[in-house]
């Protein structure tokens, strides 16, 4: 189980990371409902690395909020690698952000569906240099450990994209 202080340890990581590098950071949001946001706004100090969060529910607000595509919805669904991307690209977007991390799932405990279980959430991380990655998870636990498992996999990750390319 990721307990608060795990994610506090990573968001400490992540903002220490981004201030060193000179990176600024935004997060689209939608089944942790701001709880990465909130992680890392936790850290003393991190308005010199935290731009903005964006949370966006409902498909209407990734549309508003993000330009994610009403094409990209109806064909690939909320909770999709493409949605993600298209997520994080509009972060990016509509941000003075470096990089961005995007998180769409279903958390349950309804909603999910044989194709698309309770559990499944897909990411997305991007970077102003061009990289894009897309991931799907299928997390195991009720609500509250499916949220805590996206929130704990996005800062991961966003750390990993931070790491230099030459390692």
């Amino acid at each position: 189980m990721v307990d608060d202080a795990e994610l506090l340890t990573i968001s400490h990581k992540l903002g220490d990371t981004l201030i060193k590098q000179g990176l600024r950071l935004a997060l689209a949001e939608s089944c942790t409902g701001g709880w990465a946001s909130q992680c890392v706004t936790a850290v003393p100090g991190s308005s010199s690395c935290f731009d903005r969060g964006f949370v966006t529910y409902s498909n209407e607000a990734k549309q508003q909020m993000l330009g994610v595509g009403a094409d990209t919805l109806s064909q690939h669904g909320a909770v999709s690698e493409e949605t993600a991307k298209e997520m994080a690209l509009g972060a990016l977007a509509y941000s003075t952000a470096d990089i961005s991390a995007s998180i769409t799932g279903i958390a349950g405990p309804d909603g999910g569906s044989e194709q698309k279980p309770v559990g499944t959430v897909c990411f997305g991380w991007a970077h102003r240099d061009g990289r894009i990655i897309t991931q799907t998870h299928h997390f195991l636990g009720d609500r509250d450990a499916v949220r805590r498992q996206s929130v704990k996999t996005a800062l991961t990750g966003l750390l990993q994209l931070t790491l230099p390319t030459d390692l």
